[in-house]
């Protein structure tokens, strides 16, 4: 009867109760990695079929074996359960890569020539400055740094002019996978900035003026 059991195990079973000492230990890591919460050792212990007590050497002796060494990961023991955690050293590290970086609003005269290049483009930097009535070549440079617009091309033009355009960065920070997702001129204050704000109502005035003064293309 017992040779019959036997034969009706899994063969990865069967498989697993022959394992070496060193699979075994490389086994449990993974299935703590995938696992996520603590895991138990009788579930382990079912897993490959043998005593639960030798199981808990395994998970003892790798926890041991990742302090040692110093990993940034290590093994943490929870009512005979053990998980995998990160080394409490290492938290400064961890809690600058997740704490997200908070992204400078943009200026009125960066929203005012954005709008411009957006809704305009290809446009020259003559064409925008005769919209807004003033120099706006830092405001260019700005909006370049950040990735928003960039050169398109030359205009026909006499001197030839710089072409400038939005870019996939613009898109992807808005929330557009296309330009012909932009929203009418008079909505775009919703998307550039603060519902509740004081600014909130000067940039919809500034749109609304910039899409009553932006000459047709021709």
């Amino acid at each position: 009867m017992i040779i019959q059991a036997a034969h009706r195990l899994p063969k990865e079973i069967r498989r697993l109760q022959m394992a070496s000492k060193k699979t075994i230990k490389s086994a449990i890591e993974s299935m703590m990695f995938v696992w996520g919460k603590p895991l138990d050792i009788k579930d382990v212990a079912d897993v490959f079929n043998i005593d639960k007590k030798e199981i808990y050497e395994y998970f003892k002796e790798l926890q041991e074996e990742y302090e040692q060494e110093g990993r940034g990961i290590v093994i943490r023991e929870v009512n005979k359960s053990f998980q995998f955690v990160t080394r409490k050293e290492n938290l400064d590290y961890i809690e600058r890569l997740c704490t997200p970086v908070k992204h400078k609003r943009l200026s009125q005269s960066a929203l005012e020539v954005l709008a411009i290049v957006a809704y305009k483009q290809p446009v020259t930097k003559g064409e925008i400055e005769a919209v807004r009535g003033i120099r706006c070549d830092r405001v260019i440079e700005g909006l370049a740094k950040k990735n928003l617009v960039a050169e398109v091309g030359r205009s026909d033009a006499v001197g030839r002019p710089i072409l400038y355009g939005t870019t996939d960065e613009f898109l992807k920070q808005f929330g557009f996978e296309t330009l012909k997702e932009l929203p009418a001129i008079e909505d775009i204050e919703g998307v550039l900035s603060d519902d509740d704000s004081d600014a909130a109502a000067m940039d919809s005035m500034y749109m609304q003026q910039i899409s009553l003064e932006l000459p047709e293309k021709k």
